[in-house]
């Protein structure tokens, strides 16, 4: 490609990236949709501007989300000609500003030195909080802290702040109050700054010296941003304090990839970003180029599922149509993924091109441990299950049983299982089910799933071989660890939804779509947090190329022992097919009745009693009211209730056909017919 030719530089886009590309002045939107070449059209579109004299290359700044990116994108610069073009981070950014400007501003002093984690001094603090507000997890506190600082609230203004914002701490605000004070004094007498020091300072800075910020304005004139659906407050004030007055700024996002406001980001800037900046020009990439139809279909029904008429248009040929699995307990499923990937790898997908993407990091172990029994190579993306802390604290826990003497030497089984539980309790925090369900922080939920799964693993262990002692468990417990540690390198990815974010790979499989991991129990009914958990399912979902499976149990091993029953995500009923009679002409009858739904809810699920008792329901209903059964509900919607089981009215009216309105008329009745039809089909005790 001839460099800086504008011609040459438009030959390839589609007609939606050369619009983007050819609106060289601000302020524009690019609603950016998975896999739509986002990364090509925000290189091209300053290569474009340069081109034709919009701009010189030294005044561009684009900024990216994470330093990788940035790499990425100064690399597709240089390929085009421009390697006098700025890509970097808002934080990257802002510590080459502070370093010009602080020595004058503090007595000739360098800037402090950064910190690289919070956590060395969030971890002490934490330890120091009373009773069992002591396991916090440091990396929750962190967040917390982040999140006040991306809304420029110091320690003070933290509980005033968090109350406002109906915000969900960790744990007590007043704690997280005298955990990020105590921060801030560690911090200082430190002589240290963090990462979202950077932003404050840069801020504070512009703000209150004109000379600096004109000489800033000066040296750059044309943004364009990045991933700004995970622009928080404090980024925004330090984007407006560069502009100035100006207006030549490009956005780039997606708000269905909107994954990471527990730190702050919000996707309102992107949503509403022709409401603050008049005359903004919007242009919607929805050509993706990364996923088969089939796939896209899937993706397509999951927003569509929630009323969103947004929709991305396939460009590459015909793939198979992803599998929506149902498995009797979650062994079966197990087996059936290590199938679905010996499969994959037969057909002659590498197994670096295949990912199994989980809610929480917890969920891996098991895989790991299948696909260590297949001989199949497998990669963890993030820290891998037995490398987490309290994983080898509890770990630790154990060896200290095994290396007792007396009564702790002889116990063995279920008396060994208990005290492994009630020593991880007292020294690691263990929570019992109750408790952890109103667990807030990420991390906490992380902890507690780990150290739930690695008592099952015990649990498991000690059932197989009532006869095993510490040692014995132990010793299979750091084999599990080693295997772990030698499948690190090429091979299947192993890694969680929010880690899957800006990847792709040929083939993707998403397991344990139940009630209670997506979405996460802890979301409860709150819309805020169920949306959030549907953007999660959707990376997932476009993660894929070719290859997509979803599954989930019935039952699963539960805390108590046994096996615990479980309910399919609520988001699979928007992904079901249509059922193709819907698209007959012999299913809209010459009487005029309404074809049963838009096509983007469950096919009624056949010889499912809860569907035939709703069906039952809604005849009876009918000849009460006077009006046609379709009136009431169409087939599409009962079969979705029936897949999703509700059991609340915000839950019912959440499902596609209901709404509020009739969630309130016949709400009631539904959901008491929903528990009695299921707790009739429970086996007896």
């Amino acid at each position: 490609m001839p460099r800086l030719d504008p011609d040459h530089l438009l030959a390839d886009l589609d007609p939606e990236q050369r619009e983007a590309v050819l609106a060289v002045r601000g302020p524009v939107a690019i609603l950016a949709g998975a896999g739509s070449g986002k990364t090509r059209v925000v290189s091209r579109r300053a290569a474009y501007a340069v081109a034709t004299g919009a701009v010189q290359p030294g005044r561009v700044l684009i900024v990216t989300f994470t330093d990788k990116a940035a790499g990425e994108m100064a690399e597709r610069l240089r390929g085009l000609g421009l390697p006098g073009v700025t890509a970097r981070t808002f934080h990257a950014q802002a510590l080459s500003q502070l370093r010009h400007f602080w020595p004058d501003r503090h007595d000739g002093e360098p800037l402090p030195d950064l910190l690289a984690s919070k956590l060395p001094i969030v971890g002490p603090l934490a330890r120091q909080l009373p009773g069992h507000y002591r396991f916090t997890p440091a990396k929750d506190l962190a967040d917390e802290i982040e999140w006040a600082k991306a809304r420029r609230v110091p320690p003070r203004g933290y509980l005033a702040a968090a109350d406002a914002a109906g915000r969900e701490p960790p744990i007590p605000a007043d704690l997280v109050e005298r955990v990020y004070a105590g921060y801030e004094r560690a911090k200082a007498r430190a002589g240290r700054i963090d990462f979202d020091d950077l932003l404050l300072e840069t801020v504070g800075l512009l703000e209150a010296d004109e000379a600096a910020a004109a000489l800033v304005r000066a040296r750059k004139s044309w943004f364009s941003v990045d991933e700004y659906q995970d622009t928080s407050p404090l980024a925004q004030r330090l984007l407006e304090l560069w502009l100035g007055e100006r207006d030549d700024l490009c956005v780039v996002g997606d708000e269905d990839q909107t994954i990471y406001t527990f730190t702050g980001a919000t996707s309102s800037f992107l949503t509403a970003f022709a409401q603050r900046w008049q005359g903004a020009r919007e242009v919607a990439l929805v050509r993706n180029y990364r996923s088969t139809p089939q796939v896209l279909a899937l993706a397509n029904r999951l927003l569509a599922g929630e009323g969103r008429a947004k929709r991305l248009v396939a460009t590459r040929p015909d793939g198979p149509v992803p599998a929506i699995a149902r498995h009797p307990t979650a062994g079966d499923e197990l087996d059936a993924l290590v199938g679905w990937v010996r499969a994959r790898i037969a057909a002659g997908t590498v197994p670096a091109e295949i990912a199994v993407l989980v809610r929480v990091n917890a969920q891996l172990a098991p895989i790991e441990a299948a696909l260590t029994r297949a001989g199949i190579p497998y990669q963890v993306r993030g820290v891998p299950f037995y490398e987490r802390p309290e994983v080898r604290g509890a770990m630790a826990a154990l060896r200290r049983i095994a290396g007792s003497s007396g009564r702790l030497a002889r116990l063995r089984g279920r008396e060994l299982a208990a005290e492994v539980e009630v020593r991880w309790r007292r020294d690691l925090g263990l929570e019992d089910d109750e408790a952890a369900a109103r667990q807030h922080g990420d991390e906490a939920r992380e902890r507690q799933a780990s150290l739930d799964t690695l008592l099952a693993i015990v649990d498991g262990l000690l059932d197989a071989d009532p006869a095993a002692d510490a040692t014995n468990v132990l010793a299979d417990l750091e084999a599990r660890a080693a295997g772990e540690r030698d499948g690190a390198g090429e091979g299947v990815n192993l890694l969680t939804y929010h880690r899957a974010k800006g990847l792709e790979w040929d083939a993707v499989a998403l397991p344990s779509l139940e009630e209670g991991l997506l979405p996460i129990r802890q979301a409860g009914e709150e819309p805020a947090a169920l949306a959030e958990e549907r953007r999660l399912l959707y990376v997932g979902i476009t993660r894929a190329r070719e290859h997509l499976l979803l599954s989930w149990a019935e039952t699963r091993p539960g805390r108590s022992g046994g096996d615990a029953r479980r309910r399919p995500s609520r988001y699979l009923a928007a992904l079901r097919p249509p059922p193709a009679a819907r698209a007959a002409p012999a299913a809209r009858s010459a009487a005029g009745r309404p074809p049963g739904g838009s096509g983007t809810t469950a096919a009624p699920a056949a010889g499912d009693p809860l569907f035939d008792a709703l069906r039952a329901w809604r005849l009876d209903k009918a000849r009460e009211l006077g009006q046609p059964p379709y009136v009431v509900a169409h087939d599409a919607t009962l079969a979705a209730i029936a897949e999703a089981r509700p059991t609340s009215l915000e839950a019912l009216w959440r499902v596609r056909g209901i709404g509020p309105a009739k969630a309130e008329r016949y709400g009631a009745e539904i959901l008491a017919l929903v528990t009695r039809t299921l707790d009739a089909a429970e086996p007896d005790a």
